[in-house]
This record gives C-alpha cells, structure tokens and sequence, in this order.
C-alpha cells in the first residue's frame, strides 16, 4: 500500500509542550463504496468498539425518513467489505432531522442531534438506549437544557468511561461561530453537568466542528474551516492535562476541498472520514484511511535487530522516535506496549515516505519556513477580487520554487453558489524544486495601481535542504 506521511504534523505534534509524539504514516484513503455511500451528502461516520459497525448520516438519502437520517452498516469481519447501509428505524429517525451519531463503548447508547419539536434549539443532542446490542433501540431522550441552548448543537461524541461528551455547538460564549465544547458527569448515573468552551487551543474565531476523542483519551480529533474543511488532532499526556497545540492532519487526509467529522477506531489504527474529494460516489462520501507507526527507525528499509537495539537503548524513556504503541502515536514511554508494535513489523520491507505540504498563512509573515526538496508548500491568503485587489508574486530570480499552476480562490461563503462579492482565501502551492535560500514575497493590490503601494504583503524567508 502507499504510504504518506505529514511532516508538519510530526514538527507540530512535537512542539507541543510535553506532548505524546511518535511518527506515523497514512496509508492510501479508501472510498467507502457504493453499498454505504450515495448520491446524496453522506458524513459524520462513527465506528463501534469492535470496529464492526458504522454510524454515519445521510441527507435527503432514498430510503431515509427526514431531511437528515442516521443509517448504519455492518461487516462480518475486520478489513472485510462493508454491506449495503440501512436507515435506522423510528424511534431513531423521524420526519425531522436527525443526524450525528456517536455510539457509546459498550455499544448500548447512541448519542445524535435532532432538530424533532421538542428541541429547546435549532438542533439538539438526545440519546437513545438498549439493553443488549440485539434489542431495537427505545425511545430516545433530549439531554436537557443544562447541555442543550437555543443555538445549534450537534456532533457529540463520548469519551470510553461515558463521562465526558464533546459536541459541537453556536451558542453565544464561544470564540468562532461555531466552537467545541464538552460536558462531564461523575458517574454514568449523574447528570451532565454545564458544558465547558474547549477554548482557544482547540477553539479559533472561524468553524471549529465534528470532536471526536480516542478510547485512551489522549487524542483528539475535530476539523476547523480556514479556508476549507481540514481535519486536526492534539494530543494530551494524561486525561488531566490540557490539550497541546493541534496540528493539520495534512495529506492525504486533508486536500483542497473539504474533509471533515473524523471518527478514530478503538486501537488507532484507522481514520474514518467525510470527503467532498474526487473519486467518491458523488458529492460528499465516506472514507477511511489506515495509520501506522514508523517503525524503521534507522531508515534501512528493513525492520529487523538494528531496530530493536534501538528501542533497546530507549527503553523506559520518552523517545519519540521509539514510542510507537499501544497507539501509533505513542502514549509518552517506551515500552513493553512498543515493543508488541515493533515485533508485529518484523522483517518487514518499508519504502521511502513521500515528503508532503507544508501550510501557512498570513500569521506565518515574515517567519523562515524550511522545506526538503520535493515538500509542496501551500499558501493561503485572505482575498475578495470582487473588490478588483488580488494576490501577486513579486518576481525574483530565484529557482528552488517552482509555482505550481495558478491560484485557486476558496469562497468563504458555505452556500452554493456564494454569494456575489463574498471574499474568501487565494491559495498558492510552490514546490521545492532544488536547495537554497531565497525570500518569497507577494502583494495584494489591483493590478492596474501602477505605482501605488500594495495594501497589503506578505513574504517568508524559505530554506531549501
């Protein structure tokens, strides 16, 4: 299988302060198929404990009830095919909307949204139980005004123990338009208590949506719109401490359209995701992409002794290079639990990682951005051309970038089509064609201002290894 790897993922991962880090590949993503994908819009997916279950909702999908319906589909066995996707019926699904879904570990509380009357908001969470994983489930049960607001709340998502639940929400407080937040109780027989903004180390002033949080508690994922849609993760050392700085999950997770709700399984080792990328059904489908550990750690091409002797010399240290376990980023020690990891890659060939993009934006100006020969590096800049003022290059004679076509204007608008004389962001992508260092400037102006200043620049320090 192919295998890609985000170095700017790994660099942000370990500068977070004490941060559990190790390096880790994603495989290919997969497109789900049409047995589980549809023409119409399909996301929010969400694994079961025993990864043989999906959760996902559907909008306006034949067969469904509502607007928005939750469906599910099943396979027999792990890495097998999943089967054709069913919608779950009433009490779950109505005539109104009812999306997001987030099954509980032992699998016998299914937390969504829904937007039914008796909401106290726009969209509120409910959830609904059985006794064992064969009953129907029963009638479902708004979680109340305490976690519940006049806005709209959606994407919940439950940590292992059932006492904690991320959702994201639009009540006022926040930081952005759209912020996460997250309720605790006690015990499972407690009510949840008032939710807590994650604030702004998760949170920023754009979208920030769809939480989801491993089964150890240590990772996080959700997905920001700055432009589009990318999915991000931060990582904690215990469930005590705050979350570190969150970083773009990059490619081949993240692409120029939108990529969204991440949903991790229980060990790790598989993303599942909403896409609008090519090679789908049609519009936004499903996806999953496999992530493993790095687990070459001499970079030979072979896992064989010269590793072990490596995590051998690492032992009971934090070393990222050899925390690969029990999840492919580590959990801050190595040992016993790596090196299960490690002998499961034994004798294995690895090929070469594929170097990948490396994003910045107007924050980054004036800073030194250090590429390898062969990264791509993405540029994203606020832009309204309706307004006739544009990006430019500002040519120079260097030759270690190379621009890679022209760029592309993302509406900030989410309606389709934007609206007229909405602004949005100018993306640029360069790659880095050959070693050196040069500055890389730009300007926003109108192109016919001759001789007049541009109203804004931008310029980085770029160093080619």
């Amino acid at each position: 299988m192919k295998k890609t790897i985000s170095l700017i993922l790994l660099l942000a991962l370990g500068l977070a302060a004490e941060i559990v880090n190790a390096d880790f590949t994603f495989g290919e993503p997969t497109n789900l198929g049409p047995r589980v994908n549809s023409p119409a819009n399909d996301g929010s997916p969400d694994i079961s404990a025993d990864g043989l279950t999906l959760y996902f909702d559907s909008y306006y999908r034949p067969g469904g009830l509502g607007r928005w319906d939750i469906w599910v589909t099943t396979v027999q066995m792990e890495n097998g095919d999943w089967g054709t996707a069913v919608p779950l019926p009433p009490p779950v699904n109505s005539e109104f909307g009812d999306s997001g879904p987030c099954i509980s570990s032992d699998g016998l509380s299914l937390y969504f949204a829904s937007d039914r009357p008796e909401a106290y908001g726009s969209y509120d969470i409910l959830v609904t139980t059985r006794e064992t994983t064969e009953d129907a489930w029963g009638t479902p049960v708004n979680l109340g005004p305490t976690v519940n607001s006049e806005a709209y709340d959606n994407h919940p998502s439950v940590s292992t123990d059932g006492l904690m639940l991320y959702f994201d929400s639009r009540r006022t407080g926040g930081l952005g338009s759209d912020d996460i937040w997250v309720t605790t109780r006690a015990t499972t027989n407690d009510p949840w208590g008032e939710p807590v903004n994650l604030g702004p180390a998760i949170n920023t002033n754009n979208i920030d949506l769809s939480p989801n949080i491993s089964s150890e508690g240590l990772t996080f994922f959700f997905d920001t719109r700055i432009p589009d849609r990318d999915i991000w993760l931060t990582t904690r050392r215990t469930p005590d401490d705050d979350w570190g700085t969150p970083a773009n999950l990059g490619l081949p997770v993240n692409t120029s359209y939108d990529d969204t709700d991440p949903s991790i399984c229980v060990d790790g080792s598989m993303l599942y995701f909403a896409s609008y990328r090519p090679g789908g059904v049609r519009r936004q489908d499903l996806w999953q992409v496999s992530i493993e550990p790095i687990v070459d750690f001499n970079g030979d091409g072979i896992v064989n002794s010269a590793d072990m002797c490596i995590m051998v010399d690492h032992w009971g240290t934090d070393n990222s290079l050899c925390d690969i376990g029990p999840m492919p980023w580590g959990d801050g020690i190595v040992d016993v639990q790596d090196l299960i990891v490690l002998a499961e890659h034994l004798f294995e060939h690895c090929p070469p990682i594929e170097a990948q993009e490396i994003r910045v934006d107007e924050e980054d100006n004036g800073s030194q951005i250090e590429l390898d020969q062969g990264q791509i590096l993405v540029i994203t800049l606020q832009s309204n051309p309706t307004t006739g003022y544009q990006w430019e290059q500002v040519e120079n004679g260097e030759s270690i970038l190379e621009q890679m076509g022209q760029a592309e204007f993302k509406p900030s608008e989410t309606s389709e089509p934007p609206l007229v004389g909405s602004g949005g962001w100018e993306i640029f992508r360069f790659k880095a064609v050959s070693a050196g260092q040069m500055t890389l400037k730009l300007v926003y102006h109108r192109s016919w201002g001759e001789g007049v200043e541009p109203l804004k620049t931008f310029s980085i320090q770029i160093v080619v290894r």
